[in-house]
């Protein structure tokens, strides 16, 4: 008979090493290290003669000081008031903010949700205040994005800056709520009047109204099954549109209506097949009422034209046309400015291999020039200068010894003259302008470097003072690690990739270390750390005992278009063979990265990337922790995957699915998923689930109840997540 004692006390190995292990401690970190970053937020209150502005700074926990700056000198005072400054009452009545009342959740009442609309230009991270008084990460919001968060009437929900300053506590009620997050408190967004809708665009002298009319599309439905409500017994079902690769979409036909009622159909010879899932086109009519224009992004997003449409005679003609043989990345690199005193047109294009901008004649349909070069992409205008003929915008890639992604400003010339980069520090770049655009405060950081905050001259760029430097000492104390950036080369042996190194507080040099790589390979940005951030995320995970690490592998963004690429209808590569070398490489040099044990994890997208780590390398990833993966592109929303796999659906698709190469699988899997996921199909995941269990493979599978999309930032799925990694890689 075999003996079972090697294996209970196999069991009691494991049950000993778990119980080694803090996770409250490693939970808690979030709390212990909040409120420990000081001096690295100015928000400037210019005075009517447009050189002088002051400002509020936390200096310490509980305490602040005013600051009243001299813009043309650099003056600077100090003071406790805004009266001890000699600034009027009116002055004192702006620092007037929300007094963050941190109380615990008391009650639990019925199921609700709440929407926080991000309107800062950083990154915020949400908590919830349990009834205990800790504080439970559920991830963040998203710079200039929205986020919905199922909660319960009662509940406690915290929001703070990266760095860990309170900006602002509610509470979830029994009605689904909107807050807007501006840095000023919170607003509770007022619910909009249902508006009459407009049908179509008129022409400014009132002769024409252009609109479009489009076949009906019955759009695929997803039903979605609640099966704990809180309200009653029985499961509720949950029914929404949503569009999916290869789904069919209305063809609009735009239409002419004259004043006397009589109707011009626009010929559909150049925009025979859009893609739209509205079925709905804009229109931006010319000063002068003689033209109209309109955007034709071609289904499969390899065709992209600016079309003008004559009023009289519906004769359509060309403006500019983009084409590409993988694809154009319509929602990010598709800026226009109209300048119609001139009669050109300001365009955006990645035609050269980079991301630059181009003067248009508008009535020629011809480019005039190109108005920025070289191998670095433009990555946003701010602004539009017609009177001096200027352009300002961010770039990134300016420096071949600084980090690709740190974005810098610059300004150029219409006729490409003039190029200037106006920031100077060794890190990426926020600005804000004064009233008058003649100063600009430059906040920069890095992954490794807290904020220096600066004002200087637009015009030049030049410097007039430091405003503030962050100042961290009591956040490094506290037992927070300072991430650490690291370069390698990637498959081609000469693209540099990117990323950072994150060490537990109690990190021990002479330990070795599991490896966790958190992952998000989505191709629409890039995601390792350039901002100074406590990336709380990543730091809970390293406080197990691992060492984390993020970088950007080729299919990724901002690195120009062939760089870009790779992802084209390969969505499954996620850039796995630099991420490897990356790995590698940094190991070479740090014996405590033990690679012999090696982890990953990720959500929706990341989800997808992370079971693929053991389906095709599991020869170096051993664990992976896969949640609300859209495991599919067949099955995920339309606009994202069609983007990047293209259209007609074809075996690119089959090739990049996770479910198709189930039988792959070599590892230990965890699938985690939000039964109410409305951003990813559920069933992307449930469909891997079955075809994992035709393969005979061995998984975990834990669907959360309840809950939506981002499953695994729950409290119930972060725990699971740490203590599978734990579990697999801590023996």
């Amino acid at each position: 008979m075999r003996s079972i004692l090697p294996i209970i006390s196999c069991l009691l190995l494991l049950s000993s090493v778990a119980l080694a292990v803090d996770f409250e401690a490693a939970l808690g970190l979030a709390k212990h290290t909040e409120n420990k970053v000081f001096r690295d937020r100015v928000q400037a209150n210019w005075l009517p003669d447009g050189k002088t502005f002051w400002y509020r700074v936390q200096t310490a926990a509980g305490k602040s000081e005013f600051v009243l700056i001299d813009a043309t000198s650099g003056r600077r005072q100090t003071a406790t008031t805004l009266q001890e400054l000699g600034l009027p009452e009116k002055e004192a009545a702006k620092t007037s903010t929300m007094k963050i009342d941190l109380r615990s959740t008391r009650r639990t009442g019925e199921s609700s949700g709440i929407k926080f609309i991000n309107t800062l230009a950083e990154d915020v991270e949400l908590y919830w205040i349990n009834q205990e008084g800790g504080h439970v990460r559920y991830g963040g919001v998203r710079a200039g994005t929205e986020r919905e968060q199922h909660t319960f009437d009662g509940h406690v929900w915290l929001i703070t800056s990266r760095t860990g300053e309170h900006l602002a506590v509610v509470e979830g009620a029994a009605q689904e709520q909107t807050f807007i997050i501006d840095g000023k408190g919170i607003s509770k967004a007022q619910p909009e009047k249902p508006k009459k809708p407009e049908r179509g665009s008129r022409s400014p002298d009132g002769s024409c109204l252009v609109f479009t009319e489009a076949e009906k599309i019955e759009h695929r439905k997803v039903t979605i099954v609640e099966s704990t409500p809180d309200a009653g017994v029985q499961p509720r079902l949950k029914v929404i549109d949503y569009i999916k690769p290869g789904d069919p979409l209305p063809k609009p036909q735009w239409v002419i209506e004259k004043k006397d009622g009589s109707r011009l159909c626009v010929p559909r010879d150049l925009y025979e097949n859009p893609f739209t899932e509205s079925g709905v086109l804009d229109a931006v009519w010319s000063p002068d009422s003689s033209e109209f224009y309109f955007n034709y992004n071609q289904r499969g997003h390899q065709l992209y034209r600016v079309l003008a449409a004559n009023a009289q005679t519906g004769a359509v003609r060309v403006v500019v046309e983009e084409t590409s043989k993988t694809f154009i990345d319509y929602t990010k690199k598709t800026w226009r400015h109209w300048l119609y005193a001139s009669g050109e047109l300001l365009w955006m294009s990645e035609r050269d291999g980079w991301c630059h901008l181009y003067l248009y004649d508008v009535k020629k349909g011809t480019m005039k020039h190109q108005i920025t070069k070289g191998a670095w992409p433009v990555r946003e205008v701010l602004h539009v200068d017609e009177a001096k003929k200027q352009i300002w915008f961010l770039a990134s890639g300016l420096r071949e010894k600084e980090d690709p992604y740190h974005t810098h400003l610059c300004r150029v010339h219409f006729d490409g003259t003039g190029f200037q980069q106006l920031t100077e520090g060794d890190g990426t770049h926020q600005v804000e302008f004064s009233p008058d655009r003649a100063f600009l405060i430059d906040t920069w950081s890095r992954a490794d470097l807290p904020s220096v905050i600066e004002l200087r001259r637009s015009h030049d760029g030049s410097l007039v003072c430091i405003l503030e430097k962050a100042q961290i000492s009591a956040l490094l104390t506290s037992g927070w690690t300072m991430p650490e950036r690291f370069v390698a080369k990637g498959r081609d042996g000469k693209t540099n990739i990117h990323g950072v190194i994150i060490k537990p507080s109690h990190f021990d040099p002479a330990k070795r270390y599991p490896v966790v790589e958190h992952i998000y390979a989505g191709p629409h940005s890039a995601f390792a750390p350039k901002e100074f951030s406590r990336l709380m995320g990543h730091h809970t995970i390293a406080e197990l005992g691992f060492i984390v690490v993020q970088m950007d592998g080729m299919g990724t963004n901002h690195r120009g278009k062939a760089f870009h690429d790779v992802c084209w209808k390969n969505i499954q590569d996620a850039g796995f063979p630099d991420r490897k070398l990356w790995i590698k490489e940094a190991a070479k040099t740090r014996p405590w990265m033990d690679l012999s044990r090696v982890g990953i994890y990720g959500g929706s997208a990341g989800g997808q990337n992370a079971m693929r780590a053991l389906l095709d390398h599991h020869d170096f990833y051993q664990v992976a922790v896969a949640d609300c993966g859209c495991h599919d592109n067949r099955m995920d929303k339309i606009w994202w995957n069609e983007q990047w796999m293209g259209w007609p659906v074809d075996e690119s698709y089959v090739k990049s699915s996770n479910k198709e190469d189930a039988h792959k699988l070599k590892g230990h899997l965890l699938l985690i998923v939000g039964e109410l996921d409305a951003n990813v199909d559920p069933a992307s995941t449930t469909q891997v689930v079955a075809a994992l269990q035709k393969a005979g493979k061995s998984f975990d599978f834990m669907p959360i109840a309840s809950t939506g999309h981002g499953a695994a930032e729950t409290p119930y799925g972060s725990r699971l997540r740490m203590e599978f990694l734990v579990r697999h890689l801590r023996p």
